[in-house]
């Protein structure tokens, strides 16, 4: 086949959703087909309404492929050019805008519903996203779930290497992910300041939200934490390997993700993760096997889940040897690329396909 990719900036961004979307393009590669990537400038949400009015936007998305994907975090800019495209397209959804607890969520299911009408199939990374765009209108039978691997670092960590770290020194959580307010650092420090256990939180991350990175030191200032919580950046691979493998917990309590690739790359590790109930981390994190699950905005949770893990060292190693196998247990990404390669065949050979709308 041949199949476009169209995305916000450059494939060779670092987030999960990049390279979710990088992995699939290089299986994509690897099974026959030709990929034609289109990188899109990036938009702030009216900039990315604006698009759709422009004719030469909608030239840079027309290119000699069989089906396109599109990254659904494109979606403002193609609501429109999507009913002028010479093929069908197909979207990749990571999580749905609207899906945040946002002020103008409303807002933002009323674009992503009309987005997802024009496309002719959805590829999801959890069940969570496929309910999520199912409840905006698109038909489960034009949907297939993908997750994507975990195996980012596939550490060499066996149940002696969880054992011998569980007894070491006080309770070492790790934040890793965008420093932004849909992630819940702030939760989590708050959660660290009410634990009774002594707790040490690394924090690995860009900044994407200066104010919020802002409201979170000064929470840290605040609350005593300067010698507690250590904020690390944005580290490379090996590095953040490194963090990993000394930690004992992955704390994450995103008020929503719609799969949470970074939970499966902490199992790898051994690591229980600390996650939000919102979204699609419970497809991945077992309550009370793999690590625990906490409402989104609930420190005291939070604080409960980290004093129950540094309480009991038995626990936290029985916890880890049990995310490590679920991360073994987790399909790898030739398996999502088979799911996602079968999707556009049937989209690409479907009677109506690709047949724009002229025009006027």
């Amino acid at each position: 086949m041949r199949v476009g990719l169209a995305l916000y900036g450059s494939l060779d961004e670092r987030s999960g959703g990049f390279r979710y979307d990088r992995k699939l393009v290089e299986g994509l590669r690897r099974a026959g087909d030709t990929v034609e990537v289109v990188e899109l400038p990036w938009r702030a949400y009216p900039r990315g309404l604006l698009d759709n009015a422009s004719p030469r936007f909608r030239d840079r998305l027309r290119v000699d492929v069989d089906v396109m994907l599109q990254d659904e975090l494109a979606h403002p800019s193609l609501l429109r050019a999507n009913r002028h495209l010479p093929c069908p397209t197909v979207s990749v959804v990571h999580h749905l805008r609207a899906s945040e607890p946002r002020r103008l969520a409303p807002l933002y299911r009323a674009v992503e519903r009309r987005y997802l009408a024009t496309v002719d199939g959805v590829v999801c990374n959890s069940a969570a996203t496929r309910d999520a765009v199912a409840a905006l209108g698109v038909d489960p039978d034009a949907t297939v779930v993908a997750p994507p691997a975990g195996d980012r670092f596939d550490p060499a960590v066996d149940d002696d290497d969880i054992a011998a770290r569980a007894g070491e020194g006080p309770l070492r959580a790790t934040f890793v992910g965008n420093l932004a307010p849909r992630k819940g650092l702030d939760t989590l420090v708050e959660g660290v300041a009410r634990a009774d256990a002594a707790v040490d939180l690394t924090v690995v991350g860009r900044t994407v939200d200066e104010g919020h990175v802002a409201d979170v030191r000064r929470l840290v200032r605040e609350r005593g934490l300067g010698d507690r919580v250590r904020f690390s950046g944005r580290l490379s691979d090996a590095e953040l390997a490194d963090v990993l493998r000394a930690s004992h917990v992955l704390a994450v309590p995103s008020r929503y993700e719609g799969f949470g690739i970074v939970y499966l790359e902490g199992m790898s590790f051994g690591l229980p993760a600390v996650a939000s109930r919102a979204g699609g981390a419970s497809e991945t994190v077992a309550d009370g096997e793999t690590g625990v699950l906490v409402d989104p905005d609930d420190p005291g949770a939070v604080a409960r889940a980290l004093d129950e893990l540094a309480a009991d060292p038995d626990r936290l190693v029985e916890m880890g040897r049990a995310a490590r196998r679920r991360y073994e247990r987790h399909p790898d990404w030739d398996d999502s690329t088979a799911r996602v390669r079968r999707l556009l065949a049937d989209v690409a050979d479907a009677p109506d396909a690709a047949e724009p709308e002229v025009a006027t």
